[in-house]
């Protein structure tokens, strides 16, 4: 069985928060997805729903999701409240996630469109894919991600230090990795090596 089989026919949702500079990199693993034949849910955090930066407009962010999975992405809370209850994904995907979106997901937060997810997608002890992407993830957020990668369900994309010597505190996942991570997730298994 190939990688693509593995994926075809998966309910994935795939939440974006807001490290604008890396959402470009996001896209192309949501396209190569659908191409696999999952059915991909796009869910915006509040922040990126609403927020142009330099990066782009929020608006033309959630034309080009709508055109590659033929799907509005979910922007509100009563949106993605029914993803636990009507259990309607298999794997849900958090990335980029940022360390606002960390913290709040290790501290049983769910006050945003992809935390909600989350925390609703888990009742059903389904699993929950984790793509770092955080200024402070060796600092205020260390313990946060150490938090993440001791609970049942959830898996992170492995990750690194993307500018150590500007940036000595940065971590993101290679997000090429995610859909390995989710083929992993899905028999139970965090992808490894972990740390790149």
């Amino acid at each position: 069985m190939t990688e693509n089989d593995m994926i075809e026919g998966m309910k994935i949702g795939f939440g974006i928060t807001g490290s604008f500079c890396t959402i470009s990199k996001i896209l192309p693993v949501i396209e190569e997805l659908v191409d696999d034949g999952a059915e991909v849910f796009p869910i915006l955090s509040k922040t990126v729903s609403e927020t142009d930066t330099r990066f782009g407009k929020a608006e033309d962010l959630k034309i080009v999701l709508e055109e590659i999975t033929g799907r509005k992405p979910m922007t509100t809370l009563p949106q993605v409240e029914p993803i636990g209850p009507k259990a309607l994904l298999d794997v849900l995907v958090a990335a980029p996630c940022t360390g606002n979106s960390i913290s709040k997901i290790a501290g049983g937060i769910s006050d945003t469109p992809v935390t909600l997810a989350v925390k609703s997608h888990l009742r059903n002890n389904r699993p929950v894919v984790i793509a770092v992407s955080t200024n402070d993830g060796l600092s205020g957020n260390i313990r946060n991600i150490g938090t993440l990668l001791t609970r049942k369900n959830i898996y992170v994309v492995p990750f690194g230090q993307d500018d150590s010597l500007n940036k000595q505190n940065s971590l993101v996942s290679d997000f090429r990795l995610i859909k390995n991570t989710v083929i992993a997730a899905m028999a139970g298994t965090q992808l490894q090596p972990l740390l790149i």
